[in-house]
């Protein structure tokens, strides 16, 4: 069987509903034995900050007050949150996330300020050069 083209996923927003959908095709590919790669630019890197990871980041402003009642409905019904949901999918194989060096600058970040679940640190070009030839998704 050839390889598979990897998924790439540029992670832009640090909503909780946004990086929930990120880590459920995350771990959907992963468990296909499909490579993943995330880069994470402004707002979503901020979400992997390792002191704020597991706060509450809100909901895009489209899903308004009924989306927070069905995001918490499955949130009570057992569904993992985001940040746990991408560690199933490491486990898996074949998922690398790195943090946008320009983002890091702009944050004020250091690498150590970032979760575990962060590879490490690179620019734009040395991700679409991982990319390859698999699509790009903006989230």
């Amino acid at each position: 069987m050839d390889e598979l083209s990897p998924l790439n996923l540029v992670l832009f927003s640090g909503t909780d509903d946004k990086l929930q959908a990120a880590a459920v095709l995350t771990a959907g590919a992963a468990a296909l034995g499909r490579p993943v790669n995330i880069f994470l630019q402004y707002w979503a890197l901020d979400a992997f900050r390792a002191a704020h990871i597991a706060d509450d980041h809100g909901l895009a402003p489209e899903a308004g007050a009924a989306g927070r009642v069905a995001v918490d409905a499955l949130s009570e019904a057992g569904q993992a949150p985001w940040a746990e949901t991408l560690r199933q999918a490491k486990e898996l194989g074949g998922v690398d996330i790195q943090a946008c060096s320009l983002s890091m600058d702009l944050l004020h970040l250091d690498a150590p300020d970032l979760d575990p679940l962060v590879d490490g640190v690179e620019g734009v070009a040395a991700f679409l050069i991982t990319a390859a030839d698999g699509p790009v998704v903006f989230i």
